[in-house]
């Protein structure tokens, strides 16, 4: 019996030019063009990308046609015949006009940076949240860039086998895509009603939150790991995870916490992403502690550090207690080290050193203290004992002739829920005052 044999073809590995616009206005808003650059580049990188070359022109505004002037459209196009690049990929946005005369211009796929995002997101997702959430993003960036415009979308005329609807197929696109949007926030919506009836378990039980933030690859997975134990990825990838992970914290006096991983921000992030995954960042805004990770190795720290303050501050979660902690010590040199802040609301840890975990949950439980407070309960009153283990940890308890005493580290921000009920039943003798 004969054997068959095929030819087979693998798929062209992707081979790209990074191209960067410079204006005037990105120095007022605080973008690091440099810093950027770099960035699309690790980007690139871990969308599987290789990047053979880069280009960078300075302009007092983009161009509407190609947004780098024609002149260095065309140099671009010589240094990607030059590197047998297959793509051109840009570190700014663009428009559906700027992608369709970059493609006729330079003859190769035209990415900028928040699709090259998208992408990477896209192969990331793993949970049916996840999934929808990307999707959803996707479509909202395509379709305002289908491209035809007027008679492009007008109907086709009449005649035999053209009656009927008769739509062009950009307008079938059109609708098919909006109908898919429609059908993918209805489902995040349901997804969403279930995130906040598992909040609200968690409220009423009295569960403590505690959120990772940070810049993507600022190592919050790796610090998970070292607090809890969990079996997470971990990679030096940007956006290594994408979908939040959450894991119980024991603190050194015995109380546990769930700690929660969370997507990583960066700047420029797409406003379609952040709109897509809010049902997922607004686990901040639950949160009774948040732990800001700084790679404290990294030249962009700072630049960093103010994309999450400005990320939290529009989730509304700015006002939220923060601990800081300048992760990755051990990759610091001598000079990055001493520029770093001190204080009690910093702390300077590298995961992999056990003794900085043990001052991470020291701190943390610190910081969701609120001091110790005594309370006198009636022996008719047994009703609210639940309600004093929810508003933190019973230090101890003793009993006289007719009450119950209860010596109670409150947590930061439970006890004003319950103050109605309690206040009427603190002693005099409170321990430590309340730190507000």
């Amino acid at each position: 019996m004969s054997r068959l044999t095929y030819e087979t073809r693998t798929m062209e590995p992707d081979r790209a030019v990074v191209a960067s616009l410079i204006t005037p206005d990105m120095k007022k808003e605080g973008i690091s063009p440099e810093n950027s650059l770099e960035e699309l580049i690790q980007l690139a990188d871990t969308a599987g990308v290789e990047v053979t070359g880069q280009i960078v022109q300075y302009r007092d505004r983009p161009d509407p046609r190609f947004l780098l002037g024609k002149g260095k459209a065309m140099e671009l196009k010589e240094l990607l015949l030059e590197q047998e690049a297959n793509t051109a990929i840009f570190d700014q946005e663009l428009s559906g006009a700027q992608v369709r005369n970059l493609e006729q211009l330079l003859d190769v796929r035209i990415i900028d940076r928040t699709q090259l995002i998208l992408d990477i997101f896209a192969q990331r997702a793993r949970t049916r949240e996840g999934i929808i959430q990307v999707e959803l993003a996707q479509l909202t960036y395509l379709l305002p860039r289908l491209s035809g415009h007027g008679k492009n979308l007008s109907r086709l005329g009449g005649g035999i086998g053209t009656r009927g609807p008769g739509e062009s197929k950009l307008e079938t696109d059109r609708r098919h895509i909006r109908r898919r949007i429609g059908e993918l926030k209805r489902q995040l919506h349901e997804v969403t009603r279930h995130r906040q009836l598992h909040r609200s378990r968690r409220k009423e039980t009295g569960i403590v939150q505690v959120a990772l933030v940070g810049y993507t690859n600022a190592g919050k997975s790796t610090l998970l790991k070292a607090l809890t134990d969990a079996d997470v990825l971990i990679e030096n990838r940007l956006f290594a995870t994408l979908d939040p992970t959450s894991r119980t914290m024991e603190l050194p006096g015995g109380r546990e916490v769930v700690l929660t991983d969370t997507v990583g921000f960066i700047q420029n992030l797409p406003h379609d992403l952040v709109a897509a995954f809010r049902a997922t960042l607004e686990e901040v805004n639950e949160a009774d502690l948040i732990l800001h990770v700084i790679d404290a190795s990294s030249s962009m720290r700072d630049e960093q550090q103010k994309v999450v303050d400005r990320i939290l501050h529009e989730l509304g979660a700015g006002g939220k207690p923060q601990l800081v902690l300048y992760n990755k010590m051990d990759l610091c040199e001598e000079r990055q080290k001493e520029m770093l802040h001190g204080g009690s609301v910093y702390l300077k840890v590298s995961a992999l050193n056990a003794d900085d975990m043990d001052r991470i949950r020291e701190a943390v439980q610190e910081s969701l203290s609120a001091g110790l407070r005594t309370f006198r309960i009636p022996a008719a009153r047994g009703d609210l004992t639940p309600v004093l283990y929810r508003i933190g940890q019973v230090v101890n308890h003793r009993y006289d002739e007719t009450d119950t005493i209860y010596s109670i580290d409150v947590s930061r921000g439970e006890y004003d829920k319950y103050a109605y009920l309690l206040a009427p039943f603190a002693t005099e003798d409170q321990g430590e005052p309340m730190k507000h």
